[in-house]
């Protein structure tokens, strides 16, 4: 693990739906809820266009520690999802 996943970042509140939801999912996975956020915001390019997300970007500094920066590949998908 590099030092820019060990830096602590800004989180704000879950919903109760996230909270329960993300609960169950690092349950499911047998990790700490960390790990099931880390894996579901791996995910979001696979269901979220990611040259949309970067057009609306405010903040070009950070490009290199975004998940958004490229499509994943069918293989990486299924890696994540293994993580089941």
């Amino acid at each position: 693990m590099n030092n820019a996943d060990q830096k602590r970042y800004y989180s704000p509140q879950f919903s109760g739906l996230a909270a329960v939801s993300v609960r169950r999912l690092a349950w499911a996975m047998g990790k700490p809820m960390p790990v099931a956020v880390d894996l579901m915001v791996r995910l979001l390019p696979s269901i979220v266009d990611p040259s949309k997300v970067c057009l609306s970007c405010r903040d070009n500094t950070k490009c290199q520690g975004c998940t958004f920066r490229s499509a994943i590949t069918p293989e990486e998908k299924a890696a994540l999802l293994a993580a089941l």
